[in-house]
């Protein structure tokens, strides 16, 4: 769903805001698990906040105009978590009764998980929503520029390890793209930044945004990784 958005958006974040094709079997299995589940029991409702940040003025040098400091928001949950554990994320969880819709659970998970300033957010578009199985949740990602961008930290430890604004350079860098293929052979999109491996719902839904907003870089889908190697390889685990 395409909300109003402002008229001074910037251009090189429009296309982000148009619902991608599936680019994974991560994503395709969550839909198909979805409508499997969707037959006995009913999904918990949560959003999720994709915020990019970066200059209002595009590159037109750049693939998608996409200006050199271009950025998104990223968390590691923490190692203590039930479910999910160390995985990177976007802020966001579970709705509340006294939630309006998705960008207002978005927004509000984001400022209790990291200090955000909502005031300086501007939602663009709420994207279907993908299915995750471990948590039975249906998360709804909800795209925003953040054009007043505020002070981020960790504000609970017990959730969150860290708090990062990623530059999209980094994460689109063909160096740090492959596949990741976990034991049931699925396979997700793989970004290794700053010792994170970004996968699963995140690292499908941030590879998405990127062939959809014309950011891509060539990158080499031949190499798949096994997940767990690859996890071992920063320090976390499934």
């Amino acid at each position: 769903m395409t909300i109003p958005v402002p008229q001074d958006i910037p251009k090189w974040l429009s296309r982000a805001t148009e619902p991608a094709a599936d680019t994974s079997d991560t994503l395709t299995l969550a839909r198909t698990l979805r409508r499997a589940m969707s037959i006995t029991s009913t999904p918990r409702q949560a959003a999720v906040l994709v915020l990019f940040g970066g200059s209002p003025e595009a590159d037109p040098d750049a693939p998608g105009g996409l200006p050199a400091d271009a950025e998104v928001l990223l968390t590691q949950r923490a190692a203590t978590m039930r479910q999910h554990r160390g995985q990177i994320a976007f802020p966001g969880g579970a709705v509340d009764p006294g939630d309006t819709g998705p960008i207002d659970t978005a927004l509000r998970e984001a400022c209790e998980e990291t200090g955000l300033d909502r005031s300086g957010v501007e939602p663009l578009a709420v994207l279907p929503k993908l299915f995750v199985p471990p948590s039975r949740f249906d998360v709804t990602p909800v795209v925003a520029y953040w054009r007043t961008p505020s002070e981020v930290r960790v504000v609970d430890q017990s959730e969150t390890e860290r708090v990062v604004r990623v530059p999209l350079a980094t994460l689109l860098d063909p160096a740090n793209r492959f596949l990741v293929r976990g034991s049931l052979g699925y396979q997700s999109p793989a970004f290794l930044v700053d010792g994170m491996l970004v996968w699963g719902l995140t690292g499908g839904i941030l590879a998405g945004i990127f062939t959809t907003a014309g950011w891509e870089q060539d990158w080499d889908r031949e190499d798949v990784r096994d997940l767990e190697s690859a996890l071992a390889d920063v320090g976390t685990t499934l």
